[in-house]
């Protein structure tokens, strides 16, 4: 939990012990709140158990110490006190008055030594300690994710993704050679950020103002102009701690995010294209901007070593999801590092891809859902995922236009081909689709929801040994 959650956390808390005085009118939902605190897996009732245990275990220690003569003494003093007591008040009325005092004046210690602590590190927020316990405990239970991709789409499918667990590992692409990314990488020599540092700002935990500083982007100045804080900030770790694992890692100290962002290769690594016109292309902007049609790409160095810790990651995880992103640039040079590729391939836990909603010029025009998993089996030679996530509805005329202008059109669900080659189909409504702008693009919360019924549904059911099936995901 980050300092920030623990901090609201407290403050919380705070205020639920000045309801609990009168302080402000008592309503249902005050019992729902404390009703909470039995829900199992809080890790905190068998702690008060055990503390209390503690106490119990002293007092006899001080007692057996000290051979007991004051303890008789004081009990023979408080029992004489409490007969007394109990000839002018019943017992049956006395023990249950004198029982609440005691958990009274315990609630009382405690909310008060908390309400210290909140006073010294001056939280913000209001949300109620329970419900920040209950979610970092679920988020900390959710299933181990290992997300592969980058640019827009990877960040996009993270920021939905982190709401349902914590043990979410990014592995990302590092061969942008474009924008602030590519000018870093000439001018420095540093292995581009940019990618990486959406992917930190999206698994950022609710840390904001961290959060927008981090994207900011210089607007003016010599030489910062286009470059990101965060891209300027990766750069510098990088330089200071010569790797950029380590980078990394301060970088998610500083957003406290949920989970784990790792680079797919710590080398300089250039991807090139054959195209079918014969030319051959380097550089991922280059590829692109060529607009032909891509038979075979690669990358230089090739078969490039992938980081221990991201190995590990796949090795351990529960549920792997590749994409969205672009293809060629994207998400399979990730899949070109050849250790990367066989991790995968080597799982047999649910594997999907998330396949984009409309095609990309310059990468795959006139590309179905089968023709983008041919390319990432043809880029590394064997079938890395059993099922392909696939948008089930057409976007508004007005954006079809828009997309039109620029040679782009929804991906074709060909059925009979993508379950040739032996892939699940998963049909849901994950689109998110701007009524002004016309731009479609993967709804982070949608996307997510789908995912993981489908993880717990399907996708734990099914090997890829099973015959091929469609399943239609309602809306949720």
């Amino acid at each position: 939990m980050s300092i920030g959650l623990f901090k609201q956390a407290i403050l919380s808390l705070r205020q639920e012990s000045r309801l609990a005085w009168g302080l402000y009118p008592r309503t249902p939902q005050r019992l729902n709140l404390w009703f909470k605190w039995l829900a199992p897996g809080l890790l905190v009732k068998r702690w008060l158990l055990l503390s209390a245990g503690g106490v119990l275990l002293t007092s006899l220690g001080v007692a057996i110490w000290v051979k007991l003569t004051p303890v008789y003494l004081l009990i023979q003093f408080i029992g004489d006190i409490l007969e007394k007591i109990t000839t002018v008040i019943p017992s049956y009325v006395s023990g249950p008055v004198v029982v609440i005092v005691g958990l009274f004046l315990i609630f009382l210690g405690q909310t008060r030594s908390l309400g210290s602590i909140t006073e010294v590190l001056r939280p913000g927020g209001d949300e109620k300690l329970i419900d920040v316990l209950l979610a970092y405990r679920k988020l900390n239970r959710g299933p181990k994710i290992v997300a592969i991709g980058g640019g827009t789409g990877l960040s996009t499918l993270l920021r939905g993704l982190k709401d349902y667990s914590a043990n979410i590992t990014a592995i990302v692409t590092v061969a942008d050679d474009g924008g602030s990314s590519g000018r870093l990488r000439r001018e420095i020599g540093v292995l581009p950020p940019g990618d990486i540092r959406n992917c930190l700002a999206a698994l950022a935990d609710e840390e904001k103002l961290l959060t927008e500083l981090f994207q900011y982007r210089f607007r003016a100045g010599d030489g910062l102009v286009g470059h990101s804080f965060g891209n300027l900030f990766l750069t510098a770790m990088s330089e200071i701690t010569g790797d950029l694992e380590q980078a990394i890692a301060a970088s998610s100290q500083v957003l406290a995010i949920r989970g784990l962002v790792l680079p797919a290769t710590l080398c300089d690594v250039r991807l090139w294209a054959e195209l079918a016109d014969g030319r051959l292309i380097e550089g991922e902007s280059s590829i692109t901007e060529a607009g032909g049609q891509i038979l075979k790409i690669g990358c230089i160095p090739p078969n490039p070593p992938a980081p221990p810790a991201a190995l590990k990651a796949i090795h351990e995880a529960d549920y792997i999801i590749i994409g969205p992103g672009s293809l060629y640039t994207s998400v399979i040079p990730n899949l070109l590092v050849p250790e990367i590729a066989e991790a995968l391939a080597s799982r047999q836990v649910p594997r999907i891809y998330v396949c984009n909603i409309m095609t990309q010029p310059g990468e795959t025009t006139g590309y179905s859902v089968s023709d983008h998993i041919r390319a990432i089996d043809a880029a590394c030679g064997q079938p890395l995922f059993s099922a392909v996530l696939v948008h089930k509805k057409s976007p508004s005329p007005h954006s079809l236009m828009r997309y039109a202008q620029e040679n782009s059109y929804p991906v074709f669900l060909d059925r009979e081909a993508v379950e040739h080659l032996g892939r699940r189909i998963v049909l849901a409504n994950v689109m998110d689709e701007d009524r002004l702008t016309g731009l479609v693009r993967h709804n982070p919360q949608k996307l997510s929801r789908v995912l993981l019924r489908w993880y717990g549904g399907r996708g734990l059911r099914y090997s890829t040994k099973n015959s091929c099936l469609t399943m239609t995901i309602p809306d949720i």
